[in-house]
């Protein structure tokens, strides 16, 4: 087969397949499940996959709704990372460009994880089903991971040796463009420091009490010294979890932050929260108070693989744009107008989405859908946010595409996100997804070069070092992370 016929037989199972992953995807939509906690959602992921033939193990890494789908056998191991977590606030209707909750405080899929997921299961199905067509051998995994949001699912996942046997792992996510955009994301720590003082009357007593309120703020203030003489691509913020409650005539004696550290390298993050440590020792000292400090979760900074990024945008080039209607166009543009200038001036300029574009044959300068497909530069840019796929890019050659779920200018974590989870639009950006990663699974099966190329930069990158799980053994997922 030539790469066109490659894609060309691989889009066509998936085709075939699109309409029942699409009702998959939105009862996940539906179940809007938290970290760890997406008991739902992940059988309803396994119940597709015994379906399709596919061997399941579950409770990976001892977390009830982390699993793997396998099918086929032998070598290579081509492994497919999905997703199935929700946010915290985020309910949202579906199909309306109002902000509207389905039930006020509830959870929302504000990142597309229903669609991720679906997607990359899809990929894993179809290029099985390919392989047994056409009696090749290879195994095909199917992740599913939970967790991503706040959670660091992965990142245990890859502690308890979940992908040390897989030769290659690839992953998308939905986003307002279509392409590769290859990223250097940042390492994270996740910390919390509690402050234990002493309470007493705020005006009659307070020589008795040790303010932990104030230990908090003084560490907060020390803190923001530091973001002086921090390497500038680093990122500290918090969150004040306990105040230590409402009463201004007490003397609070707990309180509590949570920091995320961040850093292009986990080596770097782990010194940069050392340095946050000290501060919080210090401000208890000065405060007489004592510090309690809470590894909570992490995830290391992400290997971009070159090789295996120009072999998706290779057959996403082949595959062409997404094949959007009118109505699609339509709904987007209702999306968009709740947006502001600046963010969609934003989304343009940091994914650098081409605007000259086609739809039904006509040249489109303002469309709010991604018609076309970004150029791949080649090389990989800096990205200030974190994922757990991290983790696993250094325990295999990992690499990832993007398809356009989203009107152009929409941010994760937004309801304008979870409104669009439903949207016809969506379903046909997680199908290109899964016809870009298939095609390219198939590509490493059928070229052992390409594979052995996507391993060399690999190891080059990781020069030899092992992985290094930056979570503490005796640490495990917290369910219900937000």
């Amino acid at each position: 087969m030539t790469n066109k016929q490659t894609v060309a037989a691989i889009a066509a199972t998936v085709d075939q397949l699109q309409p029942e992953f699409a009702v998959m995807s939105d009862a996940i939509w539906d179940y809007a499940e938290l970290s760890f906690s997406e008991r739902h959602s992940a059988q309803t992921q396994i119940s597709m996959l015994e379906k399709h033939g596919f061997r399941i193990e579950r409770e990976i890494a001892d977390i009830e709704t982390a699993f793997i789908g396998e099918s086929g056998h032998g070598k290579p191991v081509i492994a497919f990372l999905g997703e199935f977590d929700a946010l915290a606030g985020l309910s949202q209707r579906a199909g309306i460009a109002v902000e509207q909750p389905e039930k006020p405080g509830g959870t929302g899929h504000g990142c597309g994880h229903n669609l991720l997921g679906t997607g990359s299961m899809l990929a894993a199905v179809a290029l099985a089903k390919h392989l047994a067509d056409n009696k090749l051998s290879g195994t095909i995994r199917y992740y599913g991971c939970p967790g991503e949001e706040g959670g660091s699912g992965k990142t245990f996942m890859a502690r308890a040796g979940a992908f040390d046997d897989v030769d290659t792992a690839l992953t998308w996510h939905p986003a307002p463009f279509n392409g590769v955009r290859s990223t250097n994301n940042l390492a994270v720590l996740e910390i919390y420091y509690r402050f234990k003082g002493v309470a007493a009357h705020a005006s009659n007593g307070a020589h008795l009490g040790r303010s932990a309120l104030d230990a908090l703020e003084l560490m907060n203030v020390g803190v923001n010294f530091l973001r002086e003489h921090m390497p500038q691509d680093c990122r500290v913020h918090y969150a004040i979890t306990d105040a230590g409650g409402k009463a201004a005539n007490v003397v609070q004696s707990r309180t509590e932050a949570l920091y995320l550290v961040r850093a292009p390298e986990l080596p770097v993050a782990l010194d940069l929260a050392a340095r946050v440590d000290r501060i919080a020792k210090g401000a208890a000292m000065m405060t007489d108070t004592e510090v309690e400090i809470v590894f909570d979760r992490a995830a290391t900074n992400l290997l971009p693989n070159i090789t295996l990024e120009s072999a998706i945008h290779a057959n996403m080039v082949d595959l062409g744009p997404v094949p959007f209607d009118d109505r699609d166009v339509a709904f987007a543009q209702e999306i968009q107008n709740t947006l502001t200038p600046e963010a969609i001036k934003s989304s343009v300029r940091l994914y650098q989405i081409k605007k000259d574009v086609f739809l039904n044959g006509k040249v489109d300068g303002s469309s709010p859908l991604h018609l076309g497909l970004r150029d791949f530069e080649g090389e990989s840019h800096f990205r200030a946010g974190s994922t757990d796929v991290g983790d696993v890019s250094w325990v295999t050659p990992t690499a990832q595409c993007w398809a356009p779920a989203w009107a152009i200018g929409t941010a994760p974590h937004t309801w304008q996100v979870v409104a669009q989870g439903k949207s016809p639009a969506a379903h046909k950006a997680f199908a290109h997804a899964a016809k870009s990663l298939a095609s390219t699974g198939l590509d490493l099966i059928l070229n052992p070069d390409l594979l052995a190329q996507a391993k060399a930069e690999w190891l080059e990158k990781t020069e030899g070092r092992p992985y290094q799980c930056p979570i503490p053994a005796h640490i495990g997922p917290k369910i219900g992370h937000p």
